[in-house]
């Protein structure tokens, strides 16, 4: 039982966490999601119709699954986990996410060191790299302080 409340906690933080941090960055990132002349013209424009109604049917089972896949990748730590003092858990959880799931993420993006190495020199732009970290730390602030709270239920 403890590894399914972990699971649906972990993904129920993970999804609001996502859609906050993105809906507080959007009015910062028009520029990198929407029109012909977006930033990440590579990306789904956002002011077209048609994707965006691609992205709001496949947005919330992608999170969906996102969080659960993480969430079964942690499922054999729970125990160091629930031992961690509440600082420590929050460093884990705001760590986690940002260095593993982000900065140090294997699949190149403009806001990650793999995409610093392989992105073409049009795409690394600061402005854009800083919003990305933005959008980021808003997302790592609400997960990491929802799991290392609502964990402690799993005690």
């Amino acid at each position: 039982m403890e590894y399914i409340k972990f699971g649906l906690f972990f993904v129920l933080a993970h999804t609001i966490s996502y859609i906050a941090a993105g809906a507080i960055a959007l009015s910062i990132s028009k520029d990198i999601y929407e029109s012909k002349s977006r930033h990440c013209d590579f990306l789904r424009d956002m002011a077209d119709k048609e994707s965006s109604s691609h992205v709001s049917f496949y947005f919330l089972p992608a999170q969906i699954l996102r969080g659960l896949l993480m969430a079964v990748i942690l499922l054999p730590v729970i125990g160091a986990l629930l031992e961690l003092t509440f600082i420590f858990k929050l460093l884990f959880f705001s760590s986690l996410m940002f260095v593993y799931t982000h900065l140090a993420a294997a699949s190149p993006f403009i806001d990650n060191i793999e995409g610093q190495v392989y992105f073409k020199k049009g795409y690394l732009v600061k402005k854009y790299f800083l919003k990305f970290q933005f959008e980021m730390v808003i997302y790592v602030i609400i997960f990491a302080s929802a799991m290392t709270y609502i964990i402690r239920f799993l005690s």
